[in-house]
């Protein structure tokens, strides 16, 4: 598999894909190595930031798969990895869309992606990642997390529909973001949702995020879920005659 196959533009069986006609990136893509001499490595990344293609990008992309000593080192050049790739444009969308989706980390895909698209666009993107995780166990967990805790910066109407089913995650660190970023949505209809995970959670800091963002919004806990809701409340909070939650 080479280079240009492994971030997506090699296609798939019963697809021909157009392979990227300037390849002027490729002799970089060898010096872009944790390996590599931090000089040369650095030569690397000016050279394909001065390019601003989509292949410079599918190289320099490269840079945020590995750490090196000294940290203040490591910084500086995905930094420039970073700018690099923004001068791509528009071009470094598919190769940043690609490496996204084999990431172990989607904290510079997802940065890069919020300086590329404007804000109804980023969060179409970030739902489109998220599709492609289910709720069940998962070894590593890290990115669908880290989406999840972007989500909470945005407030769109189709947030809610996308993340609400991450209430059943079996990860606590997922239900515990998707509680939030429902609750950072101006959608009441997420309070039968949110009431149903906190009457069967066991994790504390999940009924506490719970509870204080119900009572913050003034959502009412339906009916139904209420008995549940009043037996699992943290130790000063209640759910009044109206369903709302309150401190005590």
């Amino acid at each position: 598999m080479g280079l240009f196959d492994r971030f997506g533009w090699g296609g798939t069986r019963g697809e021909k894909k157009e392979r990227p006609k300037n390849n002027a990136a490729t002799k970089w893509a060898d010096r872009v190595e944790r390996r590599v001499q931090n000089y040369d490595r650095q030569e690397a990344i000016q050279a394909l930031s001065d390019l601003a293609t989509s292949d410079a990008a599918i190289v320099l992309l490269k840079r945020f798969t590995f750490h090196i000593d000294p940290s203040i080192t490591d910084q500086e050049e995905k930094d420039a990895a970073f700018r690099g790739i923004l001068r791509a444009g528009m071009d470094a969308i598919g190769p940043v869309r690609a490496f996204a989706g084999k990431a172990e980390s989607l904290a510079w895909p997802m940065k890069i992606m919020k300086e590329l698209l404007p804000e109804d666009e980023y969060v179409a993107e970030l739902l489109r990642w998220l599709s492609r995780w289910d709720t069940e166990y998962a070894k590593f967990v890290e990115p669908k997390v880290q989406i999840l805790a972007e989500l909470e910066e945005h407030g769109q109407a189709k947030i809610r529909a996308e993340v609400e089913r991450f209430l059943e995650d079996v990860n606590e660190p997922a239900r515990f973001h998707a509680a939030s970023a429902l609750l950072a949505q101006s959608d009441p209809e997420a309070a039968a949702a949110l009431a149903r995970l906190l009457g069967d959670e066991e994790s504390v800091r999940v009924r506490s995020k719970i509870a204080e963002g119900l009572a913050a919004r003034g959502w009412t806990v339906p009916e139904g879920e209420r008995t549940a809701v009043r037996k699992v409340l943290p130790a000063g909070w209640a759910v009044d005659a109206n369903g709302k939650v309150t401190k005590r």
